[in-house]
């Protein structure tokens, strides 16, 4: 199923996206140079002018953007127009109790709200469909982002918002939507909070669901499918950049395909900020081309990920983004190994069926040691009155994650809700006390 919303732009040849993209990166440099004060620092401090820019290719002469630059010039300091120009704003929080705050002009939402309408629009969902939307709305972006792409479809949008499993529960029966959006964690909980109460979701009309704002892995996108009967596919966005709809898989769900024609990926070794090639694994970086609100410059997404160029069977030749495999920022470091937290998810995925995906992380410091326990919640209907199958399947858990992250652990098992998942909300899986020792 090849079906394309954009073809102008999503299936530019390369020469025409070269001198398209080369024309918006002068024009989004000059204008961050003119109107962002700390913009033209950065960019004098490594003897950059705007006139050094001829094409895309001089977009390794840029600094980086990171969020700290946008932190430190909280609240507005990072908008290339004045606030009268702004008429909107999203933020993402952030440990430093600052928020990550973002611009946006008309123009801005209504290319937003075509990159969204791209992706939904490009496996089946059209002015017929039903779109459940379980993400949050309000300062994040899920909701909004997803909600204004369907109704640019004209499609009948559902703003149900994150929580009150319930009620999502009984709207799914009633209204029938086709398609869901919401986190892949919740996906998963929402299911297993349907059975609990005798529904079936594999009932429910949907036939498409759009999944993001955390990392996860193909061990999951199966058992999303399996428990609604759908097709699960991917949609990377953050805040920063726009928010959801930067890339979107296709009906053959090899990739997202990122709007390159708005936002230009790159991918860098993150220590020696080096780009690198297409298929190498790096870190996550995107210009904005378009943005008129809050242009960002190689922005450093901390997104661990990988870029294609081939053509795609759909036929678009936008560049394709891998499936996210973590954050470098979410990268644990036990005993000299890297591990993240998709690994362990995988590793529980592909274990017992008796034991959930559910986790949390927790590391401490004993004697100048690590130790990496795991706490893990049991499926809904098993027990502790078995002990001795207890300790099997402990030792059994622990033989699987051990060899997925390459570093023993302690697996602690634990009843079902135990660890609630915040409904709609991204997962906290990490919970790290070594920096208090």
């Amino acid at each position: 199923m090849n079906r394309i919303f954009n073809e102008k732009y999503e299936c530019m040849n390369k020469r025409d996206k070269f001198d398209l993209q080369s024309e918006r990166l002068r024009d989004v440099v000059q204008r961050v140079y003119c109107n962002v004060p700390w913009y033209r620092r950065k960019m004098e401090d490594v003897g950059i002018k705007p006139d050094d820019i001829k094409d895309i290719n001089d977009i390794v002469k840029l600094p980086f953007t990171e969020k700290k630059d946008l932190r430190e010039n909280y609240p507005f300091g990072s908008f290339a127009l004045p606030n009268k120009n702004i008429v909107r704003v999203h933020a993402s929080s952030g440990t430093s109790g600052k928020l990550t705050v973002v611009g946006y002009t008309k123009h801005d939402l209504a290319n937003w709200a075509e990159c969204c309408a791209r992706g939904l629009y490009g496996v089946g969902v059209d002015e017929e469909s039903i779109i459940h939307i379980a993400y949050g709305y309000g300062l994040f972006t899920g909701g909004l982002g997803i909600h204004y792409g369907g109704e640019y479809l004209g499609a009948m949008v559902v703003p149900v918002s994150s929580g009150n499993t319930p009620r999502q529960i009984m709207l799914l029966e009633d209204f029938k939507a086709d398609t869901i959006c919401c986190t892949p964690s919740y996906a998963i909980f929402l299911s297993e909070e349907a059975k609990k109460i005798g529904k079936d979701p594999r009932q429910f009309a949907l036939k498409y669901g759009f999944f993001g704002a955390e990392p996860w892995t193909e061990e999951m996108r199966n058992k999303i499918e399996k428990a609604y009967l759908i097709k699960a596919y991917d949609i990377y966005g953050l805040s920063e950049i726009t928010g959801p709809g930067v890339a979107t898989e296709c009906f053959y769900q090899c990739g997202s395909h990122v709007q390159d024609d708005m936002f230009y990926p790159e991918i860098i070794n993150p220590e020696s900020g080096l780009q690198l090639s297409y298929g190498e694994e790096g870190e996550l970086v995107f210009t904005t081309l378009l943005k008129e609100g809050m242009p960002l410059i190689r922005y450093r997404t901390r997104d661990v990920g990988s870029i294609t160029d081939e053509i795609c069977k759909c036929g678009r030749t936008s560049v394709r983004l891998r499936k996210i495999t973590g954050r470098y920022d979410d990268m644990i470091i036990v005993k000299g190994v890297n591990v993240f937290p998709s690994q362990i998810e995988t590793a529980l995925l592909n274990c017992d069926e008796r034991v959930t995906s559910n986790f949390r992380v927790v590391l401490d410091r004993v004697n100048n040691l690590d130790i990496m326990d795991i706490e893990i919640e049991l499926a809904t209907g098993v027990a502790f009155d078995e002990v001795r199958e207890i300790e099997k399947l402990t030792a059994k858990v622990a033989s699987t994650v051990a060899s997925e992250i390459g570093v023993t652990c302690n697996i602690k098992l634990i009843s079902s809700g135990k660890l609630l998942t915040k409904e709609g909300e991204k997962i906290k899986r990490v919970l790290d006390n070594r920096n208090n020792k």
